[in-house]
């Protein structure tokens, strides 16, 4: 495959992966008391829509388009997920969307580095702002259950979640 064919095919992903992502933040935000966590949870979900309109214009310069079936997919799966935030509690929800954040973090820097390789460099700035953004993201999930009793248990299931990793900067 090419350059611009790997770039397509990691921003069908992303683009589709917003939209569950933004979902699942809406019922995230809507379970929680703290009105802080709520502001900032909301906020990470406007980002989220912006980050899939900007991944969708450049899907249409590259004339291309999300895949229906993962659209739906993702649909679903997001909306699922912001159900579970009212039901599972406050800690896995948060770990979860930190650990997600950490992926959408390379994600996004594969993305420029395959736009990069096309020769697209006005795509490859706005991945990296995308990617430098959800790094915010993690970052913000991480401090907010640095603290908790549950978190070595988690790490040592799923790897997220050691402070070096996670307030490293972007590559």
């Amino acid at each position: 495959m090419t350059s611009q064919q790997e770039l397509i095919k990691i921003l069908r992903d992303a683009y589709s992966g917003e939209r569950a992502a933004a979902y699942a933040y809406r019922g995230h935000w809507k379970s929680l008391r703290d009105a802080s966590e709520r502001t900032r949870i909301r906020q990470i979900e406007d980002e989220e829509w912006q980050h899939r309109r900007d991944v969708g214009a450049m899907l249409a310069a590259m004339n291309s388009a999300p895949v229906r079936f993962k659209e739906l997919k993702m649909l679903l799966i997001g909306r699922g997920i912001g159900f579970l935030c009212h039901v599972i509690g406050w800690f896995l929800p948060m770990y979860f969307a930190g650990r997600l954040e950490g992926g959408n973090v390379v994600e996004y820097e594969t993305a420029a580095a395959w736009a990069a390789g096309a020769g697209l460099t006005h795509f490859e700035s706005g991945l990296r702002e995308m990617a430098a953004r959800e790094k915010e993201h993690e970052v913000y999930f991480f401090s907010v259950i640095a603290n908790h009793r549950l978190l070595p248990l988690m790490q040592s299931i799923f790897g997220w979640g050691e402070a070096g990793k996670v307030n490293s900067p972007i590559p």
